[in-house]
């Protein structure tokens, strides 16, 4: 980089310009005479108050006509049963077997354990887990 930044001062050193009064004239006229543009404000037209109600109220009644409809469409509460009734309804009485594999699927399985375990140890291997 300190290479570059010297053979650009070199670089500048060797530029000898002379401007004209001419052009010098116009370019001062020139940023003079420019200013910069102001923001426009892109605001929409101020609204009266009463639509700042009128929105309000609407927001009100639509809250409360779904509260309504939500209560009037509610079943009626359910009496509270005993739970000694209750529990044996929920759960009824399972009857539990071991599933018994298959031979092709006994070698998946196996398969599928011989697959994960290498993989684990290629996983270790790479973390650096295993010397």
């Amino acid at each position: 980089m300190d290479k570059l930044a010297k053979q650009l001062r070199e670089d500048a050193a060797q530029i000898n310009v002379a401007v004209s009064a001419e052009l010098d004239d116009r370019i001062r006229a020139s940023l003079q005479g420019v200013t910069p543009e102001r923001a426009r404000e892109d605001r929409p037209p101020a609204r009266p108050r009463s639509m700042w109600w009128a929105s309000s109220l609407t927001g009100v009644a639509a809250v409360a006509a779904l509260i309504l409809v939500l209560n009037l469409n509610e079943p009626d509460p359910v009496a509270p049963q005993d739970e000694a009734f209750v529990v044996p309804m929920l759960a009824p009485d399972l009857i539990l077997e071991k599933a018994m594999m298959t031979a092709p699927l006994e070698q998946e399985l196996a398969d599928l354990e011989a697959d994960l375990k290498k993989a684990e140890e290629a996983v270790k291997k790479e973390i650096g887990i295993f010397p």
